[in-house]
């Protein structure tokens, strides 16, 4: 079964919203991403011009590639799971860390339609956003079990929303 994200002129606009705030502070972008594999980076790209700020985007699906590529420390993600607060909070500092970039957001989340948990179910996803040598905000929002394509569109937009409250 394929899946198709419809980014819409309304996330669009969002994403044009968030780059231009960023380029007018003169700041670099980064993003972080598990369950939306890229989908925010994707968005923001999609905007014409957005080379002058979007800086990089990791996407680090795997346990193993939160630690290589953002640095998240294994024993972190054993503690509080790939999708935990402590977990997003670490591959917002991470991105930040490994990029040239001065703002980060990261996403980590289950999408379904598997891997839920009574304690961490389908719908379940944590953001975190921050400033170079500023505070990290963070957000667990669950928006049930929408289906896999809602979740991550819902995700994507949630995530632009987060960092434009740090721009």
């Amino acid at each position: 079964m394929s899946e198709r994200i419809d980014i819409g002129p309304d996330l669009l606009a969002l994403a044009a919203e968030l780059l231009d705030a960023a380029r007018e502070h003169g700041d670099l972008i980064a993003t972080a991403e598990s369950c939306t594999a890229g989908l925010v980076a994707a968005t923001l790209t999609a905007i014409p011009g957005c080379s002058d700020v979007f800086e990089r985007g990791f996407v680090t699906y795997s346990n193993a590639a939160k630690s290589e590529m953002l640095g998240v420390p294994f024993w972190l993600i054993e503690r509080h799971g790939a999708v935990s607060e402590d977990v997003a909070r670490a591959m917002a500092g991470g991105a930040l860390t490994h990029s040239q970039a001065s703002l980060a957001v990261s996403v980590t989340g289950i999408a379904g339609p598997d891997g839920g948990t009574p304690e961490k179910p389908v719908g379940l996803v944590y953001f975190a956003a921050g400033r170079r040598h500023g505070p990290i905000s963070d957000e667990r929002i669950e928006f049930g079990d929408l289906g896999r394509e809602e979740i991550r569109r819902l995700s994507v937009e949630r995530a632009i929303r987060l960092l434009r409250s740090v721009v």
